[in-house]
C-alpha cells in the first residue's frame, strides 16, 4: 500500500457529495477550498449533475481511473459496494467515515472483515472505518468533515496527532495549536479495518516535519512491530508519547504464579514501551504536556530540576510534587551554594528549591543572579521558574522580561509555571516566553509531571542496551517446572538455591536430611501443585525426632489431595531469617519478558509493592528500581536490624532477565520468597516454579 496517496494525495473523489451546506461531503469541499487544496477534486452524486458549482458524476465506475483517494460519504449499508468499485477501478486509498462495522459487532463486523480484504488485495490503503479522517497541514490537504481554518504552519519540526479516536484526535491538535504549537498532521485511525496507529507513524518517520509523534491508542495490534517502529523513532531523534488506557483494568488471572497476578498486560506494555523510548503517559493533560515538552526541547535531560520560586509556600510543596512525580531535586553542590549566597539577602538560605522571596519585586536583577548559576550548574538537567505574575499588565510584562532575561539562550528545558491558574496572564508574557523558547504552563504541578516524564525518556535514551543472551540450543519440556527441578535449573543460571534432594521414600529423606543437618524443610513435588502451602504441603524446621511422622502426614496429604501424584519430596536445609522479597518474570505473548521485583512471601499480593523492569536492565539499575519501592526503607538498617543486600537481591532479578532472554519457551518465572540477608551475605530464593510455554 502506498500511504502518500492517503496522506499526500494529487487527486480526491468526493463520493456521495449532497448540495446541503450541513451535509458532511459539502463540508469536506468546503474545507478544501479554505486550505486552497491545489490537486483535483472529484465528485460523485447519483442525482446531482453539479454541486457548488462543480461538475459530478454519478458513479464510482464513471470517474478517471487511479485517483488517489477516494472519501466515502456514504450510510454503511453501501460501503461494501463502494470499497469493491474503488478497488475496481484502480483508486489508492479509501476514507470510510461511517460508525456501526467492527465495534457493532456480528454481521457488520463480518462485513468490516470483508472490506479490509477488498482493500488490502488490490492495496489500497482504508483509513477507517468510524473515523473523523485526516488532515495533512503541511501540503494543505484535510480530508475530514470537521470544519477547519487553513493554518498557519511555522517552518520546522512538528507534532503529528494520531488517535484511535476521532474527538480525541481533534481535542489534542486544538489543545496543541492553542499553545503555539506547530501540528503538522493529524490522523483518525478509527476501527483500524487496514491501517493501524503502527502504520501511520512508519509512514511518517521519514517526514521531516513530523518529530513528535502524540498518539492514542486503545489497543497496539502489533507490539513487535511498534517496537520497532519506536527504535527507528529514537534512532531519527524522534519521539513518540503515547496514552493507553486500561490502566486500572484487574490484572491477568494466574492459576500459576503470584508473578503472573502482578503484572498486568497493561503494566507489562508500559514497562517495555518505555524501556523502548516510547514516552508513556497516563491522562490526556500529560500527553498535551509531555508533547509540549519533547517539541520544544528535542535533546531531553537525563539529571535533575532546579526549582526557583518567589513564594514560600511553593517552596514547601514542591518537595511533595515532585516525589508524586517522580523526579529528582538534587541539593545544589557547592560551589553553586557559595555563588547564590553571594547574589542573595543574607537573611535568604540557598537551597533547592529556592526562595528568594519578594525581594525580587524591587530587585529584578535578582533573578539573573539566580537563575544563571542553576542553568550552568551540570546537576540540574533542567529547570522549573515557579512565579507570581500580579498586578498590571505592565508589571507583569517586565516581571516575566526579567526572569526570561537569563534563560533566552539556555540550552536545558526551561518552564515558567505560574502560581494560580486562574490569574490573568497578558498574552505578551505568554509570546515572550515562547520565543525565548520555554514551556509557559498555567499549572507548576502540571509542568513537574511533565518534566518528570521527559527526563524519563532522557534516561531511557541514555541507557546503555545490554545484548540479549544466546537462546539455548535444547527446549525445555512444557507446562509447570515443579520446585525441584526449577531450582535445578535456576542454580544452574547462578541463582542461589538452598542445598537440597528429592526424596522418594522416608528413609531416602532421612539420609539427605543427615547429610544437610537438621532442621531440614520438606515440601511436597508435582507439577500439579504450584502452590504447595494452600493443602499444607510445606513442613518448616523438620527436627530428626519428628521426620518420620512429618513425612507420614505430608505422604497423606499428597494421596487425598494431589489426584495425579507427585515426584517425591523435597529435602532441604533451612536457610537462615531475613527480608522477604519476590523476584519474578512474565512473557507477554505480544511484548515480550519483563521481570518484576518487590515484596515478597505473604505481602506478595497484599501489598503489591513492586517494581517492572525489562530484562537486560543491569543489577546497578535494578538496585536503584528496588529504592523506589514504598517499602525501601526495610533495605536500610532498621530497629535493630542490619541493612539487607540489595546488590544481591538486584543480580538475582538480573539472572532472571537474562534466563527469559536466553529461553523464549519460558512463560513465567516465580521466586518467592526470596530472602535477603544483612548487607554483603547475600540472597537465596527459597521457593521457585518456573512455566515453560
Amino acid at each position: 500500500m502506498d500511504l502518500a496517496r492517503l496522506i499526500r494525495p494529487r487527486s480526491i473523489a468526493i463520493v456521495g457529495i449532497a448540495p446541503d451546506p450541513a451535509s458532511p461531503g459539502f463540508a469536506i469541499l468546503g474545507n478544501l477550498e479554505r486550505f486552497a487544496y491545489d490537486g483535483e477534486i472529484l465528485l460523485v452524486s447519483r442525482n446531482r449533475s453539479e454541486v457548488a458549482g462543480r461538475p459530478c458524476v454519478a458513479a464510482i465506475d464513471r470517474l478517471p481511473r487511479g485517483v488517489d483517494v477516494a472519501l466515502l460519504m456514504l450510510p454503511r449499508a453501501a460501503i461494501e459496494d463502494a470499497v469493491a468499485a474503488c478497488a475496481a477501478n484502480g483508486v489508492g486509498a479509501v476514507i470510510v467515515f461511517a460508525a456501526g462495522f467492527g465495534e457493532a459487532g456480528g454481521e457488520w463486523a463480518a462485513a468490516q472483515d470483508r472490506i479490509a480484504r477488498t482493500a488490502r488485495a488490490s492495496g489500497m490503503a482504508l483509513c477507517g472505518p468510524n473515523c473523523l479522517g485526516l488532515v495533512n497541514f503541511v501540503d494543505r490537504v484535510p480530508l475530514t468533515f470537521s470544519q477547519q481554518q487553513r493554518p498557519s504552519l511555522a517552518p520546522g519540526p512538528a507534532i503529528a496527532v494520531i488517535a484511535q479516536s476521532g474527538g480525541l484526535a481533534t481535542i489534542l491538535r486544538n489543545a496543541l495549536q492553542a499553545r503555539d504549537l506547530p501540528v503538522a498532521y493529524t490522523v483518525s485511525t478509527g476501527n483500524e479495518a487496514v491501517l493501524g496507529v503502527e502504520d501511520y507513524i512508519e509512514f511518517l518517520l521519514d517526514d521531516a516535519r513530523a518529530r513528535v509523534f502524540t498518539a492514542f491508542a486503545e489497543q497496539i495490534r502489533h507490539p513487535a512491530r511498534f517496537l520497532d517502529i519506536a527504535r527507528r523513532a529514537r534512532e531519527r531523534g524522534k519521539a513518540i508519547a503515547l496514552l493507553h488506557p486500561g490502566r486500572s483494568a484487574a490484572a491477568r488471572e494466574s492459576a500459576h504464579s503470584h508473578t503472573g497476578a502482578l503484572a498486568g498486560d497493561h503494566a507489562v506494555m508500559t514497562t517495555i514501551a518505555m524501556h523502548h523510548g516510547v514516552v508513556m503517559v497516563e491522562s490526556m493533560d500529560e500527553l498535551i504536556d509531555t508533547s509540549e515538552l519533547l517539541v520544544r526541547f528535542p535533546k531531553p535531560p537525563t539529571s535533575g530540576l532546579a526549582v526557583l520560586t518567589d513564594s514560600g509556600a511553593f517552596k514547601g510543596m514542591t518537595l511533595d510534587f515532585c516525589d508524586a512525580a517522580g523526579i529528582d531535586v538534587p541539593p545544589l553542590s557547592p560551589a553553586t551554594a557559595e555563588t547564590l549566597r553571594r547574589a542573595l539577602p543574607e537573611f535568604v538560605a540557598p537551597g533547592n528549591p529556592l526562595d528568594i522571596t519578594a525581594q525580587a519585586i524591587h530587585h529584578p536583577e535578582l533573578y539573573e543572579r539566580t537563575i544563571t548559576p542553576l542553568l550552568h550548574d551540570p546537576a540540574y538537567g533542567s529547570l522549573l521558574l515557579g512565579v507570581i505574575l500580579t498586578g498590571s499588565s505592565e508589571t507583569a510584562l517586565n516581571k516575566a522580561r526579567a526572569i526570561l532575561r537569563p534563560v533566552l539562550k539556555a540550552e536545558k528545558p526551561v518552564i515558567l509555571g505560574l502560581l494560580g491558574d486562574e490569574v490573568e496572564v497578558p498574552r505578551p508574557v505568554i509570546d515572550e516566553a515562547h520565543g525565548a523558547g520555554i514551556a509557559f504552563f498555567r499549572s507548576p504541578e502540571r509542568g513537574l509531571r511533565a518534566l518528570a516524564r521527559l527526563t524519563a525518556h532522557g534516561r531511557a535514551l541514555a541507557r546503555a542496551r545490554v545484548p540479549a543472551p544466546l537462546a539455548a540450543d535444547d527446549r525445555l519440556p512444557p507446562g509447570v517446572m515443579p520446585e525441584h527441578l526449577s531450582k535445578t535449573h535456576l542454580a544452574a543460571c547462578g541463582i542461589p538455591v538452598p542445598k537440597g534432594m528429592l526424596a522418594r521414600d522416608l528413609a531416602e529423606a532421612q539420609a539427605i536430611a543427615a547429610e544437610l543437618g537438621y532442621p531440614v524443610a520438606l515440601k511436597l513435588q508435582s507439577r500439579h501443585l504450584p502452590h504447595k502451602s494452600d493443602i499444607g504441603g510445606v513442613a518448616l524446621n523438620v527436627t530428626k525426632a519428628r521426620m518420620a511422622a512429618t513425612w507420614r502426614r505430608l505422604e497423606k496429604a499428597a494421596r487425598t489431595q494431589v489426584k495425579d501424584g507427585i515426584d517425591g519430596i523435597l529435602v532441604e536445609a533451612m536457610a537462615k531469617p531475613g527480608l522477604e522479597m519476590i523476584v519474578g518474570a512474565r512473557r507477554d505473548p505480544g511484548w515480550g519478558p519483563v521481570v518484576l521485583v518487590g515484596l515478597g512471601g505473604i505481602w506478595a499480593e497484599a501489598l503489591a509493592d513492586i517494581r517492572l523492569v525489562p530484562p537486560d536492565l543491569d543489577p546497578r539499575e535494578i538496585a536503584a528500581e528496588l529504592r523506589r519501592l514504598n517499602g525501601a526503607k526495610l533495605f536500610t538498617a532498621l530497629r535493630g536490624r542490619p541493612a539487607r543486600d540489595v546488590t544481591a537481591l538486584a543480580r538475582i532479578a538480573a539472572q532472571v532477565g537474562a534466563l527469559m532472554q536466553s529461553r523464549p519457551e519460558i512463560v513465567e518465572i516465580d521466586l518467592n520468597p526470596v530472602v535477603v540477608h544483612a548487607e554483603g551475605e547475600g540472597a537465596v530464593a527459597l521457593d521457585a516454579l518456573i512455566v515453560v510455554g
